[in-house]
């Protein structure tokens, strides 16, 4: 269960902004942001377990990025990691991932995919009957529901960044703030998932703590109009490691 924010096009020094929270169990071995030895190009953490990813950055200018679809009353879908899914979505030719989607919506548990490069973003869930489709210029929010769905801590998170936009000297780490915020949400504006109330209750901060399952990584993507990217990964959990940081120049030759 993730969350996300995907500014896209709406500020002229940034171009795209990405901020999202990883909540996951604390057990799950994970590899913290980096190059990844097996393939050079990619940029991001690894889920050790299952061997995606939630969110990857390359070397090309593209990038990618998931949130699960929480649905109580299927638990049980799918028979594949939904991380492959960021790892196809930055391998597959980008005219060619939109119908590799179409044919294997099935072979996973419900999900949102964000992903692009430096002149298109696209979205998909196999939780919707439409097809893959381009993103116009603008705000989007994601947590476990589909795009923009009004969730107490998505609307609180846009919220948040369109007042960081407005800033005249605005700069995408300012954000870290707003990723830890663990403010619940009132019961009456829970989401109803089917996970029983006291579950809605514990997964409705944007900050989630817990001694099983929490908030495991902050990660910050963005954009510099002159072509650098940075990805900025802080983790929570453990503090052995408080954050990492990387940034490369976009190399339209780099390998694929």
């Amino acid at each position: 269960m993730c969350l996300l924010a995907l500014s896209w096009q709406q500020n002229a020094r940034y171009p795209l902004v990405l901020a999202s929270n990883r909540d996951e169990f604390l057990l799950r071995p994970t590899r913290p942001a980096s190059f990844w030895p097996e393939h050079p190009h990619l940029l991001g953490s690894k889920d050790l377990e299952a061997g995606g990813s939630w969110l990857l950055a390359s070397k090309q200018g593209r990038w990618a990025t998931l949130t699960n679809i929480r649905d109580g009353h299927n638990l049980g879908a799918g028979n594949v990691s939904r991380g492959e899914l960021v790892i196809q979505a930055m391998q597959q030719p980008l005219t060619e991932l939109p119908k590799w989607l179409e044919a294997n919506r099935h072979n996973f548990a419900g999900y949102n995919l964000l992903w692009g490069d430096n002149n298109q973003a696209w979205y998909f869930s196999n939780g919707l009957a439409q097809a893959p489709y381009p993103l116009s210029p603008g705000l989007y929010l994601l947590s476990n529901a589909g795009l923009n769905t009004d969730w107490p801590k998505t609307r609180r998170l846009k919220k948040a960044v369109e007042t960081w936009q407005t800033q005249e000297n605005c700069h995408p780490s300012q954000l870290f703030a707003t990723l830890t915020d663990p403010t619940p949400a009132k019961d009456a504006d829970l989401p109803q998932t089917h996970i029983g109330l006291e579950k809605e209750r514990f997964l409705s901060p944007i900050f989630i703590k817990g001694d099983i399952y929490a908030t495991r990584t902050s990660t910050l993507l963005w954009q510099e109009a002159k072509g650098y990217w940075h990805l900025h990964e802080k983790n929570h959990p453990t503090n052995k490691i408080l954050g990492n940081e990387h940034y490369f120049k976009w190399q339209s030759d780099a390998p694929n």
